[in-house]
């Protein structure tokens, strides 16, 4: 089994900035991906950041340049520094990790989903 735990999330006024940490820990195996989505009440998840191993990040089209996700492979560790924040970037936000198990196939990991909040 894979645990994520997620850190970072909070309240914070439209402009600012709030960097979320997410650290896996178990068989994590081979690492296939590793990202964010977020969610609103109401609405689907949504693709945030998403880092596949070897390949370059991709994000959301209304990131526009505002967030930028890393990972350190050395520690599990996925990141998203969140800058320029608005109103509507309020929601729950979920990292997520994509393994592969001996066979090849695909297994995917949830956090736990951290709140960030961004009002005056």
């Amino acid at each position: 089994q894979v645990q994520l735990v997620e850190s970072g999330g909070g309240l914070v006024q439209p402009g600012g900035s709030l960097r979320l940490s997410c650290v896996a820990s178990g068989s994590t195996g081979s690492i296939y991906s590793m990202g964010w989505y977020r969610q609103t009440p109401g609405k689907q998840r949504e693709l945030v950041a998403a880092m596949p191993s070897g390949n370059s990040p991709h994000y959301g089209d209304f990131v526009k340049g505002r967030f930028t996700g890393s990972r350190d492979n050395a520690k599990k560790a996925v990141y998203l520094q969140m800058n320029s924040l608005k109103p509507e970037d309020t929601a729950v936000y979920y990292c997520y990790i994509v393994v592969l198990d001996t066979s090849l196939s695909e297994h995917t990991y949830w956090g736990q989903g951290t709140q960030v909040t961004v009002s005056s």
